[in-house]
């Protein structure tokens, strides 16, 4: 059995600070829901032993919060470390892993009990498990122990680091070292779902199962240090963030397949959707897959670069859809299905991949587009060439730039085309802006000259917009379903080539002369409506 301790001290005092450290955890890892995932990272991966994460006030008292393996535990309080005589709460059945103390002083101290951590490596779960084990198996993470810098750098004796390379280092039943336990060497199944023996003895017991956990933090344990903080940057990045509730049955299958991890892994893996555990951003194993090795680098589920045309819509069934060798990033930044007689709102704001080929917006000729642009066919991996730039740390102490920000932080890789990129970037993502800006204002002076008085009269300068204007047009609605049909053809592909463009966020950069062709045709498109 373990223990762990919290001291919720000057609770009163400190409650603001509290409440905004934990709001803090809780954006990092998604908004608040049923499910509790581990909320900090625990060198090794997961948690082998009790963790006390937190202490909030409520309504009601005091919720606390702890993490660790699968299992029952038991909260104690004292009100003082002297002699502390603690006091059981609630009965030592707790497999939720948070309580809610009522009457608790603000001098309290309070203890977890929990589970003992006996770890029994991964031959224990070939029995059930085989496939997996055996794909696991070949991974670089089973591996992990016998890797030449490893070795080279002492390893395999060095406390700090056998706890990532090992399973269970530094607790009773765990490795010890490579003669005594050989059995718990590299990253194992117990390393990512905790110590396992339990359920291995009694499979059919559901309060000793080993979790299923996608948070990205059972990941940071181990992929993240001050010089290499991959972690750290995939926590900044837009992939971590959750902007709203997913859980919504109008949304976890349609939206959530490509802003919710836990609801994309439950479609690309056939398993019934997280229901009440949507609220996960983008984590590492959407991309990454923590079984199989893959024809891809890293074990990356898709690859770097394709060149065919695709999009996945937000209904219909998603592996009918589903094409496992497109780009990786074009799986969800694609155009969704726009079309320019969609008139309710303006297309997502993901169409980069189609913009990359040329395979999006509407040409004066009616014909399919595919202009597909340079950096499409000469960057060999395409998006992360330029979104996932890499440096190592220096010998000044200055961390490694790990590329999982995803955001274009250098312009080294451009310099072997382009000897001035900056420069370069700065100038066509500004003539691109101040076409869109022009484009806008034809469509408003339309709207203002030319739209149906009736329209004008209801909307204003939005009579042209969709029926959920874009960010374009702030202010109010625009023409409803039935109104839509007093806009021009014209006019309506003028809108869509406007928000295609304004969509990509490049401005350009991802395929400038495509960019220009749409907004010129859509210019035109708009003067033809002015032809006497």
């Amino acid at each position: 059995m373990f223990l762990a301790s919290i001291n919720p001290s000057r609770m009163t005092r400190t409650k603001l600070l509290l409440i905004g450290i934990l709001a803090v955890l809780v954006h990092a890892i998604g908004r608040a829901q049923s499910v509790e995932h581990l909320a900090i990272p625990v060198p090794g991966g997961f948690p082998g032993r009790p963790i006390l994460t937190g202490a909030t006030p409520t309504n009601n008292g005091l919720s606390v919060t702890w993490d660790g393996p699968s299992g029952y535990y038991q909260l104690f309080e004292s009100h003082t470390l002297v002699n502390p005589k603690w006091t059981p709460l609630g009965k030592a059945t707790n497999l939720v892993r948070r309580a809610i103390v009522t009457g608790s002083s603000t001098n309290g101290f309070f203890r977890v009990a929990g589970p003992a951590s006996h770890y029994a490596g991964s031959a224990a779960c070939l029995e059930c498990h085989s496939a997996t084990v055996n794909q696991e198996a070949h991974t670089l993470h089973a591996s992990a122990f016998q890797t030449a810098p490893f070795v080279a750098e002492g390893g395999p004796t060095n406390a700090s680091c056998v706890v990532c390379h090992t399973v269970g280092a530094g607790l009773p039943t765990g490795f010890v070292s490579a003669a005594k336990t050989p059995r718990l060497t590299g990253v194992q199944c117990e390393s990512c779902h905790g110590p396992a023996a339990n359920h291995a003895a009694n499979p059919d017991d559901p309060a000793v199962r080993p979790r299923v956990e996608v948070a990205a933090t059972v990941c940071a344990g181990c992929h993240n240090d001050p010089t290499y903080p991959l972690y750290d940057e995939w926590k900044s990045s837009d992939h971590a963030q959750v902007v709203e509730d997913f859980n919504a049955s109008s949304k976890i299958n349609a939206c959530g397949r490509c802003h919710s991890g836990p609801a994309r892994l439950s479609l690309l893996e056939g398993t019934p959707l997280p229901t009440g555990d949507a609220n996960i951003g983008i984590v590492c194993a959407t991309c990454h897959h923590p079984h199989q090795v893959t024809a891809n680098p890293a074990q990356l589920r898709n690859p770097l670069a394709s060149t065919n045309d695709y999009f996945i819509s937000t209904n219909g069934a998603f592996l009918s859809q589903y094409n496992p060798k497109v780009n990786l990033c074009a799986q969800c930044h694609n155009h969704a299905g726009a079309s320019w007689t969609n008139s309710d709102s303006a297309p997502h704001r993901s169409p980069q991949y189609n913009m990359l080929l040329g395979t999006i917006g509407e040409l004066s000729s009616g014909a399919r587009p595919y202009q597909p642009g340079s950096h499409a066919l000469l960057l060999t991996n395409q998006c992360v060439t330029c979104h996932m730039q890499t440096t190592p740390a220096s010998s000044a102490g200055t961390p490694a730039l790990m590329g999982h920000t995803f955001r274009v932080e250098k312009y080294d890789v451009c310099l072997k085309c382009h000897p001035f990129p900056q420069s370069l970037a700065t100038f066509a993502m500004g003539s691109v802006s101040n076409q869109i800006q022009r484009l806008k204002f034809d469509l408003d002076f339309w709207a203002t000259y030319a739209a149906p008085p009736a329209l004008y009269a209801k909307y204003g300068a939005r009579s042209w917009e969709f029926t959920t204007p874009g960010e374009l047009s702030p202010g109010g609605p625009g023409p409803t379903a039935a109104e839509q049909k007093l806009i021009p053809a014209n006019i309506r592909k003028a809108r869509f080539n406007l928000y295609v463009v304004l969509s990509d966020g490049s401005f350009g950069v991802h395929n400038g002369l495509y960019a220009i062709t749409l907004l010129n045709t859509a210019e035109d498109w708009i003067e033809e409506e002015f032809d006497p």
